[in-house]
């Protein structure tokens, strides 16, 4: 980001050295340097009718998730190695083992050993791992019924201890969190963490499952009812909540403090931003020249607010940020736009690829 800025500051020195034409009208069409592709790009005035173009209906996002519904009706726990079970037989304290207030789940339970076993009376092993409760209450009252009229039994789970979801990242509490008999969802692990920390990045959370990375927009599911950005989690998965940095966008020119600017809650408008910026600086701001770089699939897209007519602030609150937008705000006597603009827009096209590849990298 500092460089980012030293750049632009000796570009704004050599503008402004140089005299030359001014804005007079609302759109501008310029060549590049034969040093860069030819292809030619647009600066825009922001109006009404493009804001309408740009908007996104964000309520008409709301999406249900069946599938998601239906797994987790279906859900029931598998009980694996290291699990503590607890069995009562009614009518026959002296197969229960008495529970206490001082005494731990492993004095009070049966443990499932590595093997996947637990130990009865008169029924001896018997193998429980990959069974949920209602088969292993079946298996163990069918052997007991061999010494015992019409065995009354209860089986649960005293403590969870054979499948966790790590939640690592920027989250307030990070760890490992056991999965137990009410299903644990991707919202929920997030949660039992203590939710995303200041520097979280809610819409990019990652899933990692068998070697395999999957992106989810919490985000959107927390503000939207997105429900296909949730999921129910498996033992073994890995949450990771990154770092927002990539989720901000860039202030630089004639504003009282340049720097970057945290989407905190996924959506940032151009008024926000430039308020949160300190504003204009009054001695060395031009107001009437505020430029948004935006980087396209194809061509970066440059979007103009003269901050001077009277329904700019107005426009400004409908014009919503995207992350690494680069706001630029000229200074008071720059000149020759086209020549800035010829060097500035390589610089920042130079700095968003090696930002994708170092997210690349990353992935």
């Amino acid at each position: 980001m500092n460089r980012l800025i030293t750049v632009f500051l000796f570009l704004l020195s050599m503008g402004c050295s140089t005299p030359g034409q001014h804005f007079g009208v609302s759109k501008w069409v310029y060549e590049k340097p034969s040093s860069v592709d030819q292809a030619e790009y647009e600066i825009v005035r922001l109006s009404p009718d493009l804001l309408g173009s740009l908007s996104v209906d964000r309520q008409s996002t709301f999406s249900g998730n069946p599938a998601l519904e239906q797994r987790l009706r279906d859900y029931r726990y598998i009980v694996g190695p290291n699990d503590i079970l607890s069995f009562t037989v009614w009518d026959h304290p002296e197969l229960t083992i008495p529970a206490g207030a001082f005494r731990s789940p492993e004095i009070q339970g049966h443990l499932v050993s590595s093997s996947g076993e637990v130990f009865f009376p008169y029924v001896g092993k018997v193998h429980v791992s990959g069974m949920d409760l209602v088969e292993i209450r079946r298996d163990v009252t069918q052997r007991l019924s061999r010494y015992i009229q019409n065995p009354q039994l209860d089986v649960r789970v005293a403590s969870f201890r054979s499948q966790k979801v790590n939640v690592v990242g920027q989250v307030k509490q990070p760890g490992f969190f056991p999965i137990t008999d009410i299903p644990m969802t991707l919202v929920d692990a997030i949660d039992f963490a203590g939710g995303a920390s200041d520097l979280g990045a809610l819409q990019q959370v990652q899933v990692l499952r068998n070697g395999e990375v999957r992106f989810f927009d919490v985000l959107a599911l927390l503000q939207r009812a997105d429900m296909q950005q949730n999921l129910l989690l498996e033992s073994g998965d890995v949450v990771y909540v990154p770092e927002n940095s990539f989720f901000a966008v860039h202030m630089l020119g004639g504003v009282i403090e340049p720097g970057s600017i945290l989407m905190s809650s996924g959506r940032l408008n151009l008024a926000e931003a430039i308020t949160r910026s300190g504003g204009f600086n009054d001695e060395v701001s031009n107001p009437e020249k505020v430029f948004v770089f935006r980087n396209g699939k194809e061509k970066p897209a440059v979007y103009w607010l003269d901050a001077k007519s009277p329904d700019a602030m107005l426009l400004a609150t409908r014009f919503e940020l995207q992350p690494q937008d680069v706001v630029f705000v000229a200074q008071t006597g720059l000149a020759r736009w086209n020549r800035v603009v010829n060097l500035v827009l390589p610089t920042i096209q130079t700095l968003w690829q090696t930002q994708s590849f170092i997210d690349r990298l990353n992935d």
